[in-house]
C-alpha cells in the first residue's frame, strides 16, 4: 500500500517504530539513503517480505530535491545486489505508478519486466494505476 506523506511528526515516528519492529521479525529491511560525501538524508528504500517469501517486494521513497540524480537507481541496484547475496528468492517485485515514468526507469534499467498491472487503494483513499515489475536473479 502506498503511504501518504506524514502530516505530523508522530506519523514519522510510527513509521520508524513499525520499520524497526518489522526488521526484528525479518519481514522487511528498511535502509536510509544518504549522500556519500555529507550523509544528507535523501530518502529510504526497503525490501518487504509479504505473503509469498520467495517474491519479496522492493520499494523506495526519495525527497523531491533528490529526484533526477539516479539516487533511486543506485539504491535499488544496491538492494538487489544485497538480496542476491543474502536471501533466497525466485524473483523480486517492484510496483510503480504507471504514470511515473522516471520511477519506471529504475526497474527497467535493472532488467525488470512488467508482469502485472492493477489498481490499488492508497492510504490517502485514492486509487493508483500501477504496473508491477518482475526482477529476476
Amino acid at each position: 500500500m502506498y503511504p501518504k506523506p506524514a502530516d505530523k511528526i508522530d506519523e514519522t515516528l510510527e513509521f520508524i517504530n513499525n520499520s524497526i519492529n518489522n526488521m526484528k521479525t525479518n519481514s522487511e529491511l528498511i535502509l536510509a539513503i544518504t549522500k556519500k560525501y555529507n550523509s544528507e538524508f535523501l530518502g529510504c528504500c526497503g525490501l518487504h517480505i509479504k505473503e509469498t517469501p520467495d517474491t519479496p517486494e522492493l520499494g523506495i521513497w526519495l525527497k523531491k530535491s533528490a529526484h533526477g540524480n539516479k539516487y533511486g537507481q543506485e539504491a535499488i541496484k544496491t538492494l538487489i545486489d544485497w538480496c542476491k547475496e543474502n536471501i533466497e528468492f525466485d524473483y523480486l517485485i517492484y510496483p510503480v505508478d504507471k504514470k511515473n515514468i522516471p520511477s519506471r526507469k529504475i526497474p527497467e534499467s535493472l532488467g525488470g519486466t512488467i508482469f502485472r498491472e492493477e489498481i490499488v487503494k492508497t492510504m490517502n483513499n485514492t486509487y493508483l494505476d500501477e504496473v508491477i515489475y518482475k526482477i529476476s536473479k
